[in-house]
């Protein structure tokens, strides 16, 4: 405590991660990789320097949904898709608060698309972490919207005849701010990814790759075992080129119509020199190129993990907030009452 001009000011210890852990156990699956996400987000939070009371999360429905009752901030859990609509009301209604929202690949992507893309296109300043499975796990496993081609679950006995959709495809055409990936395993990556999400302003997307062990098991196998590991991922770091493999010899050129080519790195025949490897830039404003980037899938691509587009707009609650300042400083303050009775309004008069 100390003591400035004759004013009483209370120094609050730093925080740690017990200070976000409720007293609610986690209950998922034995080996799930929710128990990592969870782990790695209460790591992180101390860093932001943001007390408690300050801080919400706000979830759909789903396995991963069960999130705000493991942090011990405030939380909210609402219903199926529309997590999106409770996080925009929040952080308008209150931008002091920081906003956070886990979801899964079947809870933002099938019921909850449509509110996805445009709390993305507006710009909110939610920090969004999409857990993805490709598979539904609170229903017992069903295919999800992000679920691969041929597919067998109980709801696709004969294989899913559904093209499965590309999470960060999605989040990039609707020109999300701030779009990343990483891995539930990648503990130090993970925690990286967080960072950054939660420091950018406006609508932040992390989309996890995790593991469900009981219904879709070793479903990201081909891109975490670690001896296929260094061919099959491409880190993404910006202002350094896209190369990859054991080896560092492998690279990303890109051809004609923008299309992405795997090539050899190296100065002899058959191999390319380094300065014709594309040079990542998370900040290009037009989002073709970070589309490009979220295209590319194993096993014709390495698969990119990493911030793939960060570019600065206006978040929506700052807009919000300067057109109500506007308004009132032009029109006044409003008048429920009156309002009610403005306009096209008319009495039903009692019969004789």
């Amino acid at each position: 405590m100390s003591t400035t001009d004759n004013s009483t000011q209370v120094v609050k210890p730093a925080l740690s991660r017990k200070d976000f852990v409720s007293n609610q156990e986690p209950r998922w699956c034995p080996g799930c990789g929710d128990y990592s996400i969870l782990a790695q987000v209460q790591k992180v939070m101390p860093d932001f320097g943001i007390p408690r009371e300050k801080i919400v999360f706000v979830s759909g429905i789903g396995c991963s949904s069960r999130f705000p009752y493991y942090m011990n901030t405030y939380g909210f859990h609402t219903i199926h898709g529309r997590a999106p609509t409770i996080a925009t009301g929040i952080k308008v209604s209150r931008p002091d608060l920081t906003v956070w929202m886990a979801t899964g690949d079947g809870d933002s992507l099938a019921i909850g698309g449509n509110h996805l893309i445009h709390v993305l296109r507006r710009n909110v300043g939610i920090k969004i972490i999409l857990f993805n499975n490709r598979i539904y796990g609170l229903t017992k496993g069903q295919y999800s919207p992000t679920s691969e081609l041929g597919k067998k679950t109980k709801s696709t006995p004969g294989g899913s005849l559904d093209h499965p959709f590309s999470t960060l495809s999605v989040v990039i055409g609707a020109e999300g701010t701030f779009v990343a990936r990483s891995i539930d395993t990648e503990l130090a990556h993970l925690q990286a990814m967080l960072k950054r999400a939660g420091d950018h302003k406006g609508t932040t997307l992390l989309e996890v790759y995790q593991n469900c062990p009981v219904f879709n098991d070793d479903a990201f196998v081909y891109i975490t075992e670690k001896t296929n590991k260094a061919d099959r991922v491409l880190y993404l770091e910006h202002g350094k080129p896209l190369i990859f493999g054991k080896d560092k010899n492998k690279g990303i050129r890109i051809g004609k119509n923008f299309t992405p080519e795997v090539v050899e790195v190296g100065e002899g025949p058959g191999q390319v020199p380094l300065s014709e490897i594309a040079v990542h830039d998370e900040t290009v404003e037009n989002p073709s190129y970070a589309f490009m980037l979220s295209r590319m899938e194993w096993p014709e691509f390495p698969v990119p993990i990493g911030v793939l587009r960060n570019v600065i707009r206006p978040a929506y609650e700052e807009l919000v907030a300067a057109q109500k300042e506007r308004m009132v400083a032009t029109r006044g303050k409003g008048d429920v009452d009156k309002l009610l009775r403005s306009g096209e309004t008319w009495v039903i008069e009692p019969e004789n």
